[in-house]
């Protein structure tokens, strides 16, 4: 029995090495910067394409000319990163394998204000939190809604149903169970997150292979500090004017505002904002709630008094809202994730 079992755990060790190589082979490299990382900290060396063949409805004649993915450092700190990328026009996931997986996913969606979106601090420091703890973390690099695409404002959304498609599609690649991938957005990711939970079922692009056969709708949506309504007397003016343009109908504000389209099979939410956010209000968390009460969706929400915006994990240090992680996998354990 003992020799059986060295056995197989050399076996799995080994097939496991080969499936984190094999993915690797062909893919768009994660971004990385134009400066070296801090020495220590595990970056992401696997990526999944979401498209094969290219995005769909790639800008041609674009003013500026054309689109190049740009990877901007805005840290002096040598021994931090601070990373953000522009121009995404390979929109991929980045991969956190965790060395004990628990078979739960998280799909990452970071912010940027749709301006860009950031890669360390609510990118690749969630995903090594997450992989610490036993999820496989997937951090999605979307598509820029104000890049020219041919899906506009939906352009977002389209990676992060794919996204969600092809992570169930390659469960068995990452030892993760399918009904178990959650998503979790910050800031403007946070409207990704929280749009993917509420059109999740909408048709947004055609069919490519396989994996768009399956389910798009997350186990369930963390949406941290998000961008939420269109409402301008709310909503955040960069998100708002790159999402919908200068002078978006009402109808468009309503079908891009997450409070406004939650439906009845809506996932499990867990909420948090800081009190004293001054650049995301935080009545767009507190609309998202009312709304999804009125569902009778299940839910958490957490306000805390500091925390400001952008937060993440090493922004809230010493702050009320370093708690939102252990507050978040608590509840992912009531909700069948964790």
């Amino acid at each position: 029995m003992t020799l059986d079992r060295r056995a197989l755990v050399a076996r799995t060790l080994a097939i496991g090495a080969w499936a984190a190589a094999r993915p690797a082979l062909g893919q768009t490299p994660p971004p990385a910067g134009p400066r070296g990382t801090p020495p220590g900290l595990p970056q992401p060396v696997e990526t999944i394409d979401l498209w094969p063949g290219g995005a769909p409805g790639l800008p041609q004649d674009r003013p500026g000319g054309r689109l190049i993915e740009t990877v901007n450092e805005r840290s002096t700190d040598s021994l931090v990163n601070d990373r953000a990328v522009l121009g995404v026009t390979r929109p991929r996931l980045a991969v956190f394998r965790p060395d004990r997986p628990n078979g739960a996913a998280v799909m990452i969606t970071p912010g940027g204000g749709y301006r860009w979106v950031v890669v360390d601090k609510e990118g690749y420091e969630i995903g090594r939190w997450l992989a610490a703890r036993g999820f496989t973390a997937f951090v999605l690099f979307y598509r820029l809604p104000g890049d020219g695409w041919a899906s506009g404002a939906d352009t977002p959304l389209a990676d992060a149903q794919r996204a969600m498609r092809l992570i169930r599609h390659r469960a068995r690649d990452y030892a993760i169970d399918p009904e178990r991938v959650a998503a979790m957005g910050f800031s403007a990711g946070g409207h990704v997150c929280a749009d993917l939970a509420a059109r999740f079922a909408v048709p947004i692009y055609t069919p490519r292979d396989a994996a768009d056969a399956l389910s798009a709708r997350p186990h369930s949506a963390a949406p941290i500090y998000p961008v939420v309504s269109m409402d301008p007397a709310i909503a955040h003016p960069g998100s708002r004017q790159l999402l919908l343009g200068d002078y978006p109908s009402l109808a468009a504000q309503v079908a891009h505002s997450p409070d406004r389209c939650v439906p009845a099979d809506a996932p499990p939410h867990f909420l948090c904002h800081a009190e004293d956010d001054d650049v995301v209000p935080v009545e767009n968390t507190v609309r998202l709630r009312a709304a999804l009460k009125a569902r009778g969706i299940p839910l958490e929400m957490h306000l805390f008094a500091n925390g400001g915006h952008g937060f993440g994990l090493r922004r809230a240090m010493g702050k009320p809202a370093a708690a939102w992680p252990d507050l978040w996998r608590a509840w992912a354990a009531t909700v069948g994730l964790a």
